[in-house]
């Protein structure tokens, strides 16, 4: 599977944003898909994860109540949906695809192995 995600951009404090994250490949319905997001100097960290049908996710607690992940195997997409936004969600967001079987440490970026190119949100104060 190959991952491009979009949906970027600059939004004011207490705005809403809305990633994308277009796969390629007949087997996106079989991955579990994670949101991640890195600044400068920091290590990427996790953001939302879902199961491969979208029945569990689960998020940090730092965008509990405020995101909302979701996947559409239909369209070979996965989405993360930000409200109420804060100048510390400002990052690079990265789709990504867990490379090992099941649900198990879906918070922990080095389970998976599919990434998408980064998009850029930035949130003004």
């Amino acid at each position: 599977v190959q991952l491009q995600a979009s949906g970027g951009g600059l939004v004011q404090a207490g705005g809403s944003l809305r990633l994308s994250c277009a796969a390629s490949g007949r087997t996106f319905s079989s991955y579990v898909m994670g949101w991640f997001r890195q600044t400068p100097g920091k290590e990427r960290e996790f953001v939302a994860a879902i199961s491969w049908n979208g029945g569990t996710t689960h998020y940090a607690d730092s965008v509990k109540g405020r995101f909302t992940i979701s996947r559409d195997n239909a369209k070979n997409t996965a989405a993360l949906q930000m409200n109420t936004m804060k100048p510390e969600d400002t990052a690079v967001y990265y789709c990504a695809a867990k490379g090992t079987p099941g649900w198990g440490r879906s918070w922990d970026r080095n389970e998976f192995d599919v990434w998408g190119q980064g998009t850029l949100v930035t949130v003004s104060s």
